[in-house]
């Protein structure tokens, strides 16, 4: 089962630094990461997402997926009632493919102006050994499984067409 992880940092460098950690982790493989996406939220509130490119390939989810989620974090709450309809309908589209609410809403708050969150796709991980080396950028983590049926939902509807399973 894959699992979507946020790791929130209390720095615009934190998610950065984790990811380049994540990249030596994998090469170790102590980590298997299908997907990443770097999240900076300035001091004003605006955000500047980074899709890790050296790990898109075959099971990347690409940019529409993390801007859409991303957006749907973010970008909701701000804009408020004017964006209600559609970001309900987004909501529902996470639903649908095992993303709920709850998660969404969590990792909106836990990311405030001046701070920073790496997106990953998981595969599989030595976590003891993964958190161990984590533990001194001292992340929050946040987490949801995915099961298969919900990462095939997830690239039917956000995956490139060049990079569908």
């Amino acid at each position: 089962m894959k699992k979507l992880i946020v790791l929130a940092f209390d720095n615009e460098n934190g998610a950065l630094e984790v990811r380049d950690k994540l990249f030596e982790l994998q090469k170790q493989e102590l980590i298997q990461m299908e997907d990443a996406a770097v999240v900076v939220r300035n001091e004003q509130g605006k955000t500047d997402v980074k899709q890790a490119q050296s790990l898109v390939g075959a099971g990347a989810l690409g940019g529409a997926f993390w801007g859409m989620l991303i957006g749907l974090i973010f970008l909701a709450p701000v804009l408020g009632m004017a964006v209600g309809a559609v970001s309900g309908a987004l909501g529902g589209k996470f639903a649908d493919i095992g993303i709920d609410d709850d998660f969404i809403k969590e990792v909106g708050e836990e990311i405030d102006p001046g701070e920073s969150a790496l997106f990953l796709l998981v595969t599989d991980a030595q976590t003891e050994r993964v958190v161990d080396e984590l533990e001194p950028y001292n992340p929050k983590l946040l987490e949801t499984n995915l099961s298969t049926e919900d990462e095939e939902k997830l690239r039917e509807e956000f995956a490139a067409d060049g990079l569908r399973a």
